[in-house]
């Protein structure tokens, strides 16, 4: 069998596991070296509690090793791969663009700073490599410079962008660019949003009448509302993502900055919790450091010594 790594060229999960964790696992290096006990466990609750995973996922998980407990180092490793797979694997779902429906019609959100437009430009790239076309709408209308900061990823990626003046109704943005993409018969339109406090309810009402014109343009649409959330945020990340989803009904997630000081513990968390599908994970500013949310991988990074 293949080697994971190199299945994607030792690239995008090399760099993943090496962004993780900044040097030996932080979940597992130096831990369960006489095997599982309770002084072994004790600390790896400590180091989970200090990366974001907070209490639910972590009695969760040292329950998950307690019934392996007086096994050896190589028993623990195995028994915890295999606990971040039950919980990682039901939100292991990527995102499929339906070609019957034309536009596609996907919804970003998000609070302030979490990366939405960074994020749209990757997937811009990301859709036209695979031979889609696309269309961008700059919905974002209040932010300072948002409509180029856009527009400059429109002409990195060759992609069109449709905007108005700042300041205009993001609805009405989206609306245009809608029957934009419908006229030039467009398989996927990406509609950026004003970044959002999740506690604002008068924005949070905005948005969400965003997504009724989307709705009244085309029943079906949005087809996707994809959350995008910093995972140096923390526990925060965890309450942004509770609230969009409670008012929004998001269908996906994309998890960005997992290559600052964020070590990935709110990804479990937000499994635990909500089972939203995780659908990409960033880990830098490059058009290539976005890539499918892969389960086995992300367990294998948080978990697996690296190599001399």
């Amino acid at each position: 069998m293949a080697d994971p790594d190199a299945r994607k060229g030792n690239g995008f999960f090399a760099k993943l596991k090496e962004r993780l964790n900044r040097g030996r696992s932080w979940l597992t290096g130096g831990l369960f070296g006489r095997g599982i006990d309770e002084a072994s466990l004790e600390e790896f609750e400590e180091r989970l509690l200090t990366a974001d995973v907070g209490v639910e996922v972590t009695t969760w998980l040292i329950e998950r090793l307690r019934k392996a407990k007086g096994g050896t180092q190589e028993a623990a490793q195995e028994a915890l791969r295999n606990a971040l797979l039950e919980l990682l694997k039901p939100v292991e779902v990527p995102l499929n663009i339906d070609r019957a429906c034309r536009p596609f019609v996907i919804l970003v959100v998000g609070v302030n700073g979490t990366g939405k437009t960074t994020t749209i430009g990757k997937l811009s790239a990301r859709f036209r490599r695979e031979g889609y076309s696309v269309l961008l709408a700059a919905g974002d209308t209040f932010r300072a410079a948002a409509v180029e900061q856009l527009a400059e990823w429109g002409t990195r990626t060759n992609t069109p962008v449709v905007s108005q003046a700042p300041g205009a109704d993001p609805a009405a943005v989206v609306h245009d660019a809608l029957a934009a993409a419908r006229a030039r018969d467009v398989d996927i339109l990406i509609a950026d949003t004003a970044g959002r406090l999740h506690t604002a309810s008068g924005l949070m009402d905005e948005l969400e009448k965003v997504k009724r014109i989307v709705a009244r343009f085309d029943p079906s649409a949005p087809h996707e509302v994809l959350l995008v959330i910093d995972a140096s945020q923390g526990q925060n990340a965890l309450a942004q993502a509770t609230e969009f989803h409670q008012r929004l009904g998001v269908t996906g997630l994309a998890v960005t900055k997992l290559d600052g000081t964020a070590k990935g513990g709110v990804v479990l968390a937000i499994a635990k919790k909500l089972r939203v599908p995780i659908r990409y994970v960033g880990i830098g500013e490059g058009v290539d450091d976005l890539d499918v949310f892969d389960a086995d991988q992300f367990a294998r990074a948080l978990v697996e010594e690296r190599r001399a």
